[in-house]
């Protein structure tokens, strides 16, 4: 696991980069008096991407889990951020709940990779 970058051949990182990008396009509409939940969305989102990125980077798999459950713990504020957005009138409930499964498969997929990673 010596690869240089190797993160960018993880299924999750491209998920969650994607999803990243989706969610940039979405916010932009958000009316100014929510422009802080927006980037609090956005900042969750680089951050699952980012976390997954250094933690790969790490001399063993025990640091690198650690990043990954620092990612899981962003996906589940962006999960949070999109409920409230939801409440809120600023995104609709069937494309949030769209979005929520979205959310929850890159969960599973960093629970999956975090297990992987203790069982080697």
């Amino acid at each position: 696991m010596n690869k240089t970058f190797r993160f960018l051949d993880f299924k999750v990182y491209k998920d969650s980069k994607l999803f990243y990008k989706e969610l940039v396009l979405v916010t932009k509409v958000f009316p100014r008096e929510y422009w802080e939940l927006g980037d609090q969305l956005r900042r969750c989102l680089l951050s699952v991407c980012l976390n997954i990125a250094e933690g790969s980077g790490k001399a063993s798999d025990k640091e690198f889990n650690r990043y990954l459950n620092n990612s899981l713990g962003s996906i589940n504020e962006a999960a949070a951020c999109l409920d409230i957005a939801c409440e809120a009138g600023l995104i609709s409930n069937p494309v949030t709940k769209t979005f929520l499964l979205r959310a929850k498969q890159i969960a599973d997929q960093l629970g999956g990779f975090s297990k992987k990673l203790k069982s080697s």
